[in-house]
């Protein structure tokens, strides 16, 4: 009754604070807010664009369309905040849109942040979630909320294993008994393989792509692993030589060939962790394997590929893009149980 009536005038709100989008949830309703990290600026004043509103879809429209006078900014990189004052207007925007608050309370937040994260990386998140309106802040790793949202035994003493691919970050984690057993947190992740991608073009076609071109290539051709039926897709961009815009025929086959690197050092990444885990969790592997999560794991073949080159079982969540974002509901609905293990600041609750 008491949660009831507190959902009531203040709902408590899960965030999953990404590179690339920032999800919010709410305790029964699920992902209320699915939004771009983007904000759009005077470059000048600093100021956000329509009164505070050029945030999120609007301002991912924005990417590489402005004046000089504008810049579409992104106030995350590599799963930290980058540009204090400007997250923090983000957030402010995203929680009232998930929950205009009906009273003076503040609501508690659970929020999920990359497990090699700094000291000062974590002040500053907290900082940002209390100026943007947040009262009790729990912080929870992102690999433990991605195989809480996932629905993992997590709590029983037997290995299970996680790798959330996002934009920014990759993070690998071992679990057991509720708390991770082992984890690494790598900067190699969906943006890193969008900068290879634009790379690629460069050398291969002297053409020159944004990322958001690149990042449409990975989605309508890219693969992990080969196809039975290769695709291939027209793209556009500025002749390197030339200087005058034009057309080249890109194969699944060279994006793959483009994003090799990157995908060796996840693979790489994850041996890591397993690595420093007993031989009885490593033993539970082979049996319990590793789920994908994150928007890398849409990859075609994704699990084909980390399959056949760690040797054991491989599964894709089959909602990657809010595994996170569920795992940081589901604290919230079991906030007591979880709470222990949680870190924690504010002036909530």
């Amino acid at each position: 009754m008491l949660n009831r009536l507190r959902d009531w005038y203040c709902p408590d709100l899960g965030i999953d604070l990404g590179t690339v989008n920032t999800l919010i949830t709410m305790r029964g309703d699920g992902v209320v807010v699915n939004e771009p990290s983007v904000v759009a600026l005077e470059k000048k004043s600093r100021q956000i664009l329509g009164r505070g509103a050029a945030v999120g879809k609007l301002a991912r429209q924005m990417v590489g369309r402005t004046p000089g006078s504008i810049e579409a900014v992104k106030p995350i990189r590599h799963g930290v905040i980058t540009d204090f004052l400007l997250c923090e207007q983000m957030l402010r925007y995203f929680m009232k849109k998930a929950a205009p608050q009906k009273s003076g309370m503040r609501p508690r937040v659970v929020i999920a942040v990359p497990s090699g994260i700094t000291p000062v990386e974590k002040r500053a998140v907290f900082n940002s979630a209390e100026r943007a309106g947040a009262g009790k802040i729990y912080l929870i790793e992102k690999a433990k909320a991605a195989s809480i949202g996932a629905g993992l035994p997590i709590s029983e003493p037997l290995a299970n294993m996680v790798c959330d691919i996002g934009g920014g970050t990759t993070e690998s984690a071992v679990l057991s008994l509720g708390e991770i057993v082992a984890s690494r947190s790598s900067r190699i992740a969906g943006e890193t393989m969008d900068e290879a991608i634009v790379d690629y073009v460069r050398q291969r076609y002297s053409l020159r792509i944004g990322i958001a071109t690149a990042e449409q290539l990975k989605i309508e051709v890219g693969s992990a692993y080969p196809l039975d039926n290769e695709l291939n897709t027209e793209v556009r961009g500025l002749d390197s030589i030339s200087g005058i815009p034009r057309k080249a025929i890109i194969t699944s086959e060279e994006v793959r060939l483009a994003m090799e690197d990157c995908l060796w050092k996840i693979v790489n990444n994850i041996k890591a962790t397993i690595e420093v885990c007993d031989p009885e969790l490593i033993g539970d592997l082979a049996d319990t394997g590793i789920i994908l999560t994150g928007g890398g794991a849409l990859l075609r073949n994704s699990d084909q590929f980390f399959r056949e080159h760690l040797g054991i079982p491989v599964r894709i969540d089959p909602q990657p893009l809010t595994t996170v974002a569920r795992g940081t509901a589901i604290c919230l609905e079991h906030l007591q149980y979880w709470r222990r293990s949680f870190q924690t600041e504010g002036v909530g609750f």
